[in-house]
């Protein structure tokens, strides 16, 4: 549920800007993601006492980005957002190979897969190339084409990515035995 609340400003952003229109559209859809995103963690925070870390950075970067747009009328500065948190998210998957005994995938997936050491820290490293990339494809997007393809990017493009890779993911992943609540996880 809290990833679909995290989804929420990306699909406000879009309707806003799809239902203002104009070259000005960005701006009242920004507006629109920073009020949607405060809702939803003041909504995480009623609902479970607590917020997370990753919502709360999530919120920074978009207050900050969203804050410059705003105040300086420059739609640059939303744009960078999803480059922004694309990278900060390939830095946390790369620490977490090197912060703690297991890397970022195989505790998100170590309970229902066993797979070895090896698989982890390659799928883990999959990731943040794919993430430092996504980052990349949304700055070259923001660059090269109009604000308008953009905002479809920044909603289908990059979900459709996502979506496809972990799919991806799943099939490399399917080589090795799921784990069931009966079994040891050492298969014997």
């Amino acid at each position: 549920m809290n990833t679909l609340l995290e989804f929420l400003p990306v699909v406000v952003f879009f309707v806003v800007y799809k239902l203002v229109g104009g070259i000005d559209a960005v701006y009242p859809a920004t507006l629109a993601a920073i009020v949607t995103a405060v809702v939803t963690l003041g909504v995480q925070w009623l609902r479970q006492r607590r917020i997370e870390r990753r919502a709360l950075v999530m919120l920074a970067v978009l207050l900050v980005l969203g804050g410059l747009t705003l105040a300086l009328r420059d739609p640059r500065f939303i744009q960078m957002k999803p480059t922004l948190v694309a990278w900060l998210t390939a830095l946390v998957f790369l620490g977490s190979r090197y912060v703690g005994e297991r890397t970022l995938i195989e505790r998100a997936m170590g309970a229902s897969l066993k797979a070895p050491t090896a698989a982890w820290r390659r799928l883990n490293a999959a990731w943040v190339g794919f993430f430092v990339l996504l980052g990349a494809l949304n700055l070259y997007v923001a660059k090269m084409f109009s604000t308008d393809l953009w905002v479809d990017f920044k909603l289908f493009g990059i979900l459709g990515l996502t979506l496809a890779f972990s799919v991806l993911q799943a099939f490399w992943l399917m080589r090795y035995d799921v784990a069931t609540p009966d079994a040891p996880r050492d298969g014997h």
